[in-house]
């Protein structure tokens, strides 16, 4: 449950709060001053905090000030006595949520509770979504003002239409190839917006369940469904004043593109279990790598649906029609991923430049990625060589054409990735002698997934638990 902070000078009135909201399940301070308050809260955040208004000393208006200043996202509800109100709205001003009048019962004190520690867990996971946003775009080197890396004319031109649909707040659907990079593209949408300032959300469909689908874009109230504690907001809600990027938008069922559709068309949804009609002023972008206007012939698409989300269509290409990115994307790779997996090497030589520009990339960007990565591992020198690229990409006979067909949209990733995939953690295990905690430690993932592919690929068997060395 939740961590809740109580501040206030009156002993009994302190300790019942405490007592109640413990009993309610959370875990909860309680301080005897506004002071102590404050440096409670600042050597450890509380997801609530409860104040008394009238305190000797820092009073609940300064408490709330300090604890704002200190963390904007800080919810913090006043207690205050009758014929106090006027006092009790200048917390508010200070940055207060609620307030509540004494005398109170704990019925009332649970309620208000639950209120403000739904707005908690709101702000907590806007703020974790757009720390991650933000780091995503700190990470990613920027070209053309955008996320894309690149100089090829198919590139550029993609970036310029990217721009001009930015400036609107038209749909956008995004098409591409597995590994293109689509949510990219919707990044750039977002931040060259006049929405930048706003969240921005990701919904992976493809992911999702249709009952967890529906209350993740949705939302839901208590008791909608078994499992239903409490209230949830939906992607949607999340997302109000900025932008909501669905990926894999093919995969949905047909009963959430009808919900979707009128979201769209009325911009107002219903939590699941619901009767409250919410507005929400959300810019929608999705991406798939199906070929829509085919599920809408096959009767598996909406047609009104495809029409809305159709409104601006962006196509990504494919790698193999950019070949004169593969240099730039691979020196950008090394870049990014050296310090992290081996700082020894400082970039990549001809020969390895010219076994990378030989290649199809079935996989794309993605692939590219995920090659540059793997190779890194491994890599003894200071640059990286054809000899440390994986094998396909190296050696007599094997230049992959590009006039081979490429695999087919309805297809999952290619297989070629969970080959390099096989190969990477077969080097791992071999180079860490069998050591699975060393293996996963080269391959910087957990051990639980590390087994996990192991047995995938059958490296170990079924079973076979991680005290196992």
């Amino acid at each position: 449950m939740a961590r809740i902070l109580v501040i206030d000078d009156h002993d009994t009135l302190r300790e019942g709060m405490a007592v109640t909201l413990t009993r309610s399940g959370h875990t909860v301070t309680a301080a005897r001053s506004g002071a102590d308050g404050v440096a409670a809260y600042k050597k450890t955040p509380f997801d609530l905090v409860v104040t008394d208004l009238k305190m000797d000393g820092m009073d609940g208006i300064a408490v709330t000030r300090n604890l704002k200043a200190h963390d904007p996202a800080a919810v913090v509800m006043v207690v205050t006595a009758f014929g106090t109100i006027e006092t009790a709205v200048q917390a508010m001003q200070q940055g207060a949520y609620d307030f509540i009048t004494k005398p109170f019962t704990p019925d009332v004190l649970r309620v208000k509770v639950d209120k403000g520690l739904e707005l908690s867990s709101t702000r907590r996971q806007v703020e974790r979504l757009s720390a991650r946003t933000e780091a995503l775009e700190s990470d990613v080197a920027r070209t053309h003002g955008g996320l894309l890396v690149g100089d090829s004319e198919p590139l550029q031109r993609l970036v310029t239409q990217v721009r001009k649909a930015a400036a609107t707040d038209a749909t956008v659907l995004v098409r591409g190839e597995s590994g293109t990079g689509k949510e990219l593209v919707a990044r750039m949408l977002h931040q060259c917006s006049p929405r930048k300032d706003g969240p921005f959300i990701v919904v992976h469909c493809a992911a999702l369940a249709e009952t967890l689908l529906e209350s993740e874009l949705f939302g839901h109230e208590r008791g909608a469904f078994t499992g239903a504690i409490k209230r949830k907001l939906g992607r949607f809600e999340l997302a109000d004043g900025g932008t909501l990027f669905l990926d894999e938008i093919g995969e949905i069922p047909a009963s959430v593109q009808t919900k979707l559709l009128r979201v769209l068309q009325e911009k107002e949804l219903q939590r699941v279990g619901g009767e409250e009609t919410l507005k929400v002023d959300v810019r929608v972008v999705s991406a798939t790598h199906r070929d829509l206007q085919a599920e809408v012939r096959a009767g598996r698409f909406r047609e009104d649906l495809y029409y809305r989300l159709h409104i601006v269509p962006l196509q990504l290409p494919p790698l193999r029609e950019r070949p004169e990115d593969i240099t730039t994307l691979a020196r950008h790779f090394v870049t990014r991923h050296g310090p992290r997996v081996n700082k020894r090497i400082k970039g990549l030589d001809d020969s390895a430049l010219r076994a990378l520009g030989r290649y199809a990339w079935p996989g794309n960007v993605r692939e590219l990625e995920n090659v540059i990565e793997q190779s890194l591992v491994f890599a003894e020198g200071e640059t990286l060589g054809a000899q440390d690229l994986p094998t396909h990409l190296h050696g007599p006979g094997t230049r992959v054409e590009t006039g081979l067909p490429i695999p087919s949209g309805d297809r999952p990733l290619p297989d070629i990735l969970e080959d390099l995939e096989r190969q990477l953690i077969a080097r791992a295990y071999e180079k860490a002698g069998g050591v699975k905690t060393e293996t996963a430690r080269l391959l910087g993932i957990k051990t639980s997934a590390l087994y996990y592919k192991l047995e995938k690929y059958g490296f170990i068997s079924k079973g076979e638990r991680p005290e196992d060395s």
